[in-house]
């Protein structure tokens, strides 16, 4: 767990600081959200997980191709990244001093 300790002369430095770490939750939620229903469609069109999706298809496996098999690819890293960085920012503990 990360520690956040806000140290500022203004008393409202620590709420303003959580509100935007709040704000900023809500929105990787969202994008995860739409990211989620992307994958959705592309494992429904082949009717595949994308975990097999990953291991056994090629770009010409698909029928958009070399594009549609990096927008997949692109969407599974993006979801990655965007629950790693709502894992952290969910973690932090305020410390006020």
């Amino acid at each position: 767990m990360s520690k956040l300790k806000i140290i500022s002369d203004r008393k409202d430095s620590a709420e303003v600081v959580k509100g935007a770490i709040l704000a900023e939750l809500k929105r990787l939620e969202i994008s995860l959200q739409a990211t989620e229903r992307k994958i959705r469609e592309f494992e429904e069109r082949y009717k595949i997980p994308s975990e097999a999706f990953l291991s056994k298809f090629a770009a010409e496996d698909l029928a958009g191709g070399d594009s549609e098999y990096i927008t997949w690819a692109g969407e599974l890293q993006i979801r990655d990244r965007l629950r790693e960085e709502l894992r952290d920012l969910q973690e932090i503990e305020y410390v006020v001093n």
